[in-house]
């Protein structure tokens, strides 16, 4: 059973810790069984009671974002505002006040957002992004709230107003931007196969007539439905997708490379194949309405790339796959 959980900020940083994949995700997912506070109540102040009798005014119908270029987001205004500068009235002023970033993460993506079976910390690259945006929030980079969620609940958790941001290995689209906001792409993945060590298999296209497992409500599922011969199969996680893997019940799995590169780090009888065959732009998802927060985010990643901060966060997590490339460059352009 999949459980949406909320965690309080971590209060220290550790670094990565490989061992064993079976250990790591019986870690995972026996804390997964154990539930906790959602916090969703204290995510945005209660509305006021409708008076009695008053008709209630129909909703204007949203518009459609528009969507030339997906990658083109809301360009920060002026310099990054300290946390005691903060707009009056804005989102991050709001979230300072109410005391933490409430966000959405995988707890089993591992490189990018899980769950360390020794400390019990979640982390990761996404992690670290998230914990650079609260240090400009609050001036303290532990000041997030996390709520563990599905590749199938990022959508969702963002349009009800669950959290503030979701940090998902999260993969920027025109149709995505029909309900959400995101911020500037803040990295570039694109998506492999993980296949057992004895595989003769170079790429997808040699999977004809084989299982392949992708998490659902994903760009990468859809993808694969185009390769015929393949046969599909759906998982809720990525940690579902190697446990049905590992026990030979599919016979590799398709995802980013970046969540690829963390299973076969951690498993000596997996490898990655194949050259790419998408380009996944990963950005922050932040709710469709509150885009001074998408401005504010964007001027956090500028700041990271700039400074150092990005590289060595990518060093940390993501090293394995090579020195790290250049910040993928902001677009803007897009308005409200």
């Amino acid at each position: 059973m999949t459980t949406t959980l909320a965690f309080p900020a971590r209060t220290t940083r550790r670094r990565h810790t490989g061992g064993a994949v079976a250990a790591a995700v019986a870690a995972v997912l026996a804390l997964a069984a154990c539930s906790g506070p959602s916090g969703a109540d204290d995510l945005r102040l209660a509305e006021a009671p409708a008076q009695e009798g008053a008709e209630e005014a129909p909703a204007a119908p949203a518009a459609p974002a528009e969507c030339a270029d997906p990658l083109a987001s809301y360009a920060p205004e002026g310099a990054l505002p300290g946390p005691d500068a903060l707009p009056g009235g804005s989102t991050m002023a709001e979230i300072r006040d109410r005391g933490s970033l409430v966000v959405g993460v995988s707890a089993d993506t591992l490189l990018m957002g899980a769950r360390n079976p020794l400390s019990g910390q979640i982390e990761g690259f996404d992690i670290d992004v998230l914990h650079e945006i609260s240090r400009a929030i609050f001036g303290d980079p532990d000041r997030l709230q996390f709520r563990v969620i599905t590749s199938g609940q990022r959508l969702e958790v963002l349009e009800n107003g669950e959290v503030d941001l979701v940090a998902r290995a999260f993969t920027i689209t025109c149709d995505r931007w029909e309900s959400i906001a995101f911020s500037a792409e803040y990295y570039h993945a694109g998506q492999k196969v993980l296949v057992t060590r004895d595989s003769t298999a170079n790429g997808i296209a040699d999977l004809e007539g084989q299982r392949v497992c992708a998490p659902e409500g994903t760009t990468t599922l859809t993808r694969l439905e185009q390769f015929a011969g393949i046969e599909p199969v759906p998982a809720t996680t990525h940690t579902q997708c190697l446990v049905l893997f590992q026990q030979g019940k599919v016979d590799a799995i398709t995802g980013d490379d970046t969540i690829l590169a963390g299973f076969a780090a951690q498993d000596p009888y997996a490898k990655v194949v194949g050259e790419a065959i998408s380009d996944e732009p990963y950005g922050i998802g932040v709710p469709a309405q509150d885009v001074d927060m998408v401005r504010f985010v964007n001027g956090v990643l500028e700041q990271m790339k700039s400074d150092g901060r990005w590289a060595a966060i990518y060093d940390e997590w993501l090293g394995g796959l090579g020195p790290a490339p250049t910040p993928p460059a902001a677009v803007y352009g897009r308005t409200p």
